[in-house]
């Protein structure tokens, strides 16, 4: 667990949420201050719970890898998500992010998590779409349960404190001042205009593609 100033925890917390680099691929950066560590502390886990527009998913197989490699902790729901569904087949998908101390900030947690952009149906005259991406909601779930009924509440949350235990615990939500309520991810799309050329620029790609295979078996292939 990580130790927190229960008392300063509760005069709110203050969170701020980027998308780095560019394009479908991205990182998502959330930070999170929760106030100076003091003697009346309990032993806490922080994470924050965001809800991800359909827009934007996270891929379970990275996801594994890098919880496999101790990189990122966090949990999906749902966790089946279909990585090839457009954004307009797509559903919203809520991710429980674990956070991890910030060595330069005492009081300070951090995590990333990869996100990808899905995509979209072609627009008419715009080359980018916008999916807004909501400020998310800062947890707190302690071993000893300190924790004072007027500063925190309650949260349905199913999931373990660690991210590694079995067993579910109870979370608390906190209140926080997001520094942006909202964070902006633009996703390229394709001019509908463009959708004939596309096509059939698509369809001799196929043709030559096949051609070419059905050339090399037929010259290399060993047929019995």
């Amino acid at each position: 667990c990580v130790i927190l100033d229960v008392q300063a925890a509760c005069r709110g917390a203050a969170v701020t949420q980027e998308l780095l680099s560019e394009g479908f691929h991205r990182d998502l950066l959330v930070k999170v201050e929760l106030g100076a560590v003091g003697e009346d502390a309990g032993r806490c886990a922080v994470a924050a719970r965001t809800r991800l527009p359909a827009g934007i998913y996270v891929d379970p197989y990275e996801l594994a890898s890098l919880q496999q490699h101790n990189l990122t902790k966090a949990v999906l729901i749902p966790d089946v998500i279909d990585v090839e569904a457009p954004e307009y087949l797509a559903t919203d998908l809520l991710v429980l992010l674990y956070m991890e101390p910030d060595p330069r900030c005492s009081h300070c947690f951090r995590a990333a998590l990869p996100v990808h952009g899905r995509y979209h149906r072609p627009a008419e005259e715009t080359e980018e779409v916008l999916v807004v991406l909501k400020s998310p909601e800062v947890l707190v779930c302690c071993c000893d349960n300190c924790l004072s009924a007027e500063c925190w509440k309650p949260a349905e949350v199913e999931a373990p404190c660690s991210g590694k235990n079995v067993g579910p615990c109870q979370w608390y939500s906190v209140r926080h001042k997001p520094a942006y309520e909202e964070s902006i991810l633009q996703v390229p799309v394709g001019l509908r205009q463009h959708s004939s050329l596309v096509c059939v620029v698509t369809l001799l790609a196929t043709v030559l593609c096949s051609s070419l295979i059905l050339t090399a078996v037929c010259k290399y292939g060993y047929f019995s």
